[in-house]
């Protein structure tokens, strides 16, 4: 018998216990997995070649305060700003307040706004009957297929936000480069119909460079231009923009690091309860496998392959369990839209499993490797 063939008939030994540490370790595996999937998906990610050309200009102070709309006019004047296009967050509600009914919803200007997202796909004739339709909307092709939504449906919004209840036909139905954006984008101007107060301020304007390198060069400009006006500006690249709205329920970061480490914490403690009785339990039976021959590093070995063993079937349990999960979730829940489970992601837990098999066990295991054969004998317990 090797001693691979060894450890994997030990591990489930005693079944109860071991089922129930990989049932514990499965489930803080799959909670870590799923953290650092969002972390992943918030801080990691690379923006695209369209995006990385990309600024959002929006009031300094907050996202809920809104710019005068004449400061469109400023923006394209500056040197190496080659479009500009307004939006306005919406924040209706279609149908209900189920998740699957959620998702992004801007006022723009249709006929700007292709200018400033050339990566947005859509038929001419959609694009024109959009542009020529005061209440027309067009409709991400992932949200469209995922609502059962065709052109020329009817879309209702109940307004949350502003007093305004939008009465929308889908004229179009767009392709942008990631194909798991959830939005919907329709003129402006019937916002503005419905709510005079509005009309002259927009949420924030969307500004397109001529390249890459002109983005730093861009952004102050835009902040210099208006430093001393009412309403001073904070220009910021559109992924840094995506994350403006995530600080504003507190410091994600740090929320994300301390459960993952309370999650490596409570797996340590899972693990190191687990083997500690599971050797003490042993004693006698390690000063028989001295007498059969086995060295020490050999026990030791056994003893801290099956744990790492027990944490490896956890952590594996757990990443494949949260791959299931936020592919669903990805589907039907729009704030989970574009996330994914990587293989990276998952070697990551499979490596923390390891590492903290390996530590739960070496101390217990250590010692009971260095038991003397006449005292092992002796052990009752």
């Amino acid at each position: 018998m090797t001693l691979i063939s060894f450890v994997r008939k030990n591990s489930f030994r005693n079944k109860r216990r071991s089922i129930l540490t990989v049932l514990s370790i499965g489930g803080s595996l799959l909670l870590l997995t799923f953290l650092i999937t969002i972390w992943r998906s918030f801080y990691d990610s690379k923006p695209t070649e369209q995006s990385a050309q990309r600024l959002i200009v929006r009031d300094k102070v907050s996202l809920i305060f809104s710019l005068p709309s004449y400061y469109r006019q400023k923006i394209a004047a500056i040197p190496h700003v080659k479009e500009v296009v307004n939006e306005q967050w919406f924040g209706g509600q279609y149908k209900d307040d189920k998740p699957k009914n959620q998702f992004s919803q801007f006022g723009t200007d249709p006929q700007e706004l292709f200018k400033v997202y050339p990566e947005f796909k859509m038929p001419a004739d959609q694009l024109q009957a959009w542009q020529h339709d005061r209440a027309g909307a067009i409709v991400a092709v992932d949200l469209a297929r995922k609502l059962g939504w065709r052109i020329g449906d009817r879309l209702n919004l109940t307004g949350k936000i502003f007093p305004v209840n939008l009465e929308l036909t889908i004229r179009g139905i767009f392709t942008p480069a990631d194909t798991t954006q959830s939005a919907v984008y329709f003129n402006k101007d019937y916002i503005d119909e419905g709510f005079p107060q509005l009309k002259g301020h927009e949420g924030f304007f969307a500004v397109l460079a001529d390249s890459p390198d002109s983005v730093p060069k861009v952004a102050q400009a835009i902040d210099e231009e208006f430093r001393n006006a009412d309403r001073p500006t904070r220009t910021e690249t559109e992924q840094a923009f995506g994350l403006s709205f995530i600080s504003m329920i507190g410091n994600v970061k740090a929320f994300i690091m301390s459960i993952c480490l309370a999650v490596v914490f409570t797996i340590l403690l899972v693990s190191a309860n687990t083997m500690a009785m599971s050797i003490r339990e042993r004693t006698r039976e390690v000063a028989v496998l001295k007498t059969l021959g086995f060295t020490r590093n050999s026990i030791l070995g056994l003893f801290v392959g099956e744990a790492v063993s027990l944490s490896l079937v956890g952590g594996l349990m757990g990443s494949l369990l949260c791959f299931a999960g936020v592919t669903l979730m990805a589907n039907y829940v729009v704030y989970f839209a574009g996330m994914h489970v990587t293989p990276l992601t998952i070697a990551a837990a499979l490596l923390i499993a390891t590492v903290v098999g390996f530590v739960s066990s070496f101390i217990p295991s250590y010692h009971a490797a260095k038991v003397n054969i006449v005292d092992g004998l002796r052990h009752i317990g």
